[in-house]
């Protein structure tokens, strides 16, 4: 049998995959993350085991332990789905355990999924690239795991130009915003972050990046910093958006 690394996309069961909405019908075990919705779940067969190792705060369940669980279920006689809000190859360490099937010769799929770093601000009505206003995206966590992120180059991706999509990044959102402009942006440099993309409850606050400090945030959310924060391409009826800092 096969282990499958299937993206689950940001939230909105319809953006499955056809490929993924298929393996988790099938799949005897599914190991899941932290879904932002978890009725994707409702799709798997009856009698279908699931196994819980989503990462919450406080108490995170380690990687070499789902590694481990995975090389160990690939082992049996069964059809396993390690299911990963987005894509499992962007900040999902999917290749991590890529890696452990390969080490303990275990056969296993990728299945792409819509990451929330482009599926998230276009639900919003936000192109990360827009012609003669941003001609690339960057997309960085703004996670800190035992000082990790601070290696990050905040100063030089200011002066890289275009859109910064910044993922995991709500609790670090002061210092960013600030390296960010020591590397160069303005304080006036629109920001959006989006907190439950592509669900039913979407939302969406606008502000700057000399204010975004100050902005009333909550995780999960997506921040998008650059000039294309500023627009919203969406027919018909807004979408709840607030205001915060201008």
């Amino acid at each position: 049998m096969t282990v499958h690394l299937v993206g689950a996309g940001p939230g909105d069961p319809e953006l499955l995959t056809v490929k993924a909405a298929r393996l988790i019908a099938e799949a005897d075990v599914i190991v899941h993350d932290y879904l932002s919705n978890e009725s994707i779940l409702d799709a798997a067969k009856p009698g279908a085991e699931f196994i819980d190792v989503g990462k919450k705060p406080g108490n995170p369940t380690p990687q070499e332990l789902i590694n481990a669980l995975l090389v160990h279920l690939g082992s049996q006689n069964l059809n396993v789905v390690r299911l990963k809000g987005g894509d499992p190859f962007v900040f999902g360490r999917g290749g991590e355990e890529a890696q452990a099937l390969m080490d303990a010769g275990i056969h296993f799929t990728v299945v792409p999924g819509i990451t929330s770093a482009v599926g998230v601000p276009a639900a919003a009505g936000i192109p990360v690239t827009h012609r003669n206003v941003s001609p690339a995206f960057t997309v960085v966590t703004g996670h800190r795991e035992s000082g990790a992120s601070s290696n990050i180059e905040w100063e030089a991706l200011a002066k890289v130009g275009g859109t910064i999509v910044i993922l995991m990044g709500v609790s670090e959102r002061a210092v960013i915003a600030q390296r960010l402009m020591n590397g160069g942006l303005s304080a006036t440099t629109p920001v959006a972050a989006i907190r439950w993309g592509t669900r039913a409850e979407q939302h969406t606050t606008r502000t700057t990046l000399g204010e975004l400090h100050a902005a009333q945030l909550r995780a999960p959310s997506t921040i998008v910093v650059g000039e294309v924060a500023a627009y919203e391409f969406i027919s018909g009826a807004h979408q709840p958006t607030s205001v915060a800092g201008l």
